[in-house]
């Protein structure tokens, strides 16, 4: 009898051992074990039902819906820019249920195009990961002269001012990226703007202007079926959908544009959701599907650690806050 009071009260420590155990493991990494999530998730896109930003954050959202069997609703709030939607989600709660699709503009460039920005990119923000990458595009009517990049070069040099290029929203990274091959180029090309790419495209279309900068998800289709015709590529690497196109930079060396997407959460989200996130999209973005998906986008797979992330964005705020002061664009 004593020797089995003994073994009970072994018995008893082990499994009181065993308690605190899992009660530690919880602690130190929390939702990991299955807490999170337990209702749906808010992904945030600040930008209309289409384009890059929208494509990817779906295949992300429905991937992440099947694994976690909790539904991820894809919440669109375009406006001024990404703004409104970057606004919602500075302010959101810190508990992992409301996610953002970042990218350059909201996040980087706002911050010398707005005097009075709601929130701080580098501050505001919990960077989770990057998840994809691409160039934007300079694209003209396929009835256009200009045949190459050195055709446009060499027409805007002999005819200074004469030249317009479009792009949707004033600011934006397209707006940017041709101010910045203009100014490395020597070249002067008059921007342009309109509300939206639709709209630009329309005029290009309609030859009312002489190139279009945009990105490659919304050009990469038409390239390939002949509606538009595609001089170069602003990345620091052809893309891979379209790789008869050259980059700018083999005409202007050290000329360089880069399209990024990449999620965060608001500031203040626990670490163990953030490395949650991180875990799962990172796997998500190696499955043979999604890369084929991204692939006829036009764009290439990314991902990141959040430090990693973090840095991308305080260089991206640097490196653009160059480029407008340079260009005399005024904040509004």
């Amino acid at each position: 009898m004593k020797l089995t009071n003994a073994l009970q009260g072994v018995l008893a420590c082990l499994m009181a051992l065993g308690v605190a155990q899992d009660s530690a493991s919880q602690s130190s990494t929390g939702h990991l074990n299955g807490d999170y999530p337990t209702k749906p998730i808010r992904f945030v896109v600040p930008f209309p039902a289409s384009g890059g930003a929208d494509a990817i954050a779906r295949i992300i959202g429905n991937k992440l819906s099947e694994r976690w069997n909790r539904t991820v609703v894809i919440d669109n709030r375009p406006g001024a820019g990404g703004i409104i939607g970057a606004d919602i989600v500075a302010k959101a709660a810190p508990d992992g249920y409301t996610i953002f699709m970042g990218n350059s503009g909201p996040m980087a460039a706002s911050v010398s195009l707005y005097k009075n920005l709601p929130y701080d990119p580098a501050k505001d923000f919990a960077p989770v990961t990057l998840v994809a990458t691409a160039a934007q595009i300079l694209i003209v009517n396929p009835s256009s002269p200009l045949k190459t990049l050195n055709d446009l070069i060499r027409l805007a040099k002999s005819n200074p001012g004469q030249l317009t290029y479009a792009f949707g929203g004033n600011g934006s990274q397209a707006h940017l990226a041709g101010v910045l091959f203009a100014k490395m180029a020597g070249i002067e090309l008059v921007p342009v703007p309109y509300k939206g790419g639709p709209l630009s495209l329309v005029d290009l279309l309609g030859g009312r202007v002489s190139c279009m900068v945009t990105s490659v998800p919304v050009a990469f289709p038409l390239v390939k079926d002949g509606t538009v015709r595609a001089l170069a590529v602003t990345g620091t690497a052809r893309s891979s959908g379209l790789p008869n196109i050259p980059r700018i930079s083999e005409f202007v060396p050290g000329y360089e544009v880069d399209s990024w997407w990449g999620v965060v959460a608001p500031a203040g989200t626990p670490k163990h959701i953030i490395s949650r996130l991180k875990v799962e999209i990172t796997q998500i973005l190696g499955m043979p599907d999604v890369k084929e998906y991204y692939l006829r986008l036009g764009i290439e797979p990314a991902v990141s650690t959040p430090a990693e992330f973090a840095m991308l964005i305080k260089a991206e705020i640097t490196k653009w806050s160059r480029v407008i002061k340079d260009a005399g664009i005024h904040p509004q």
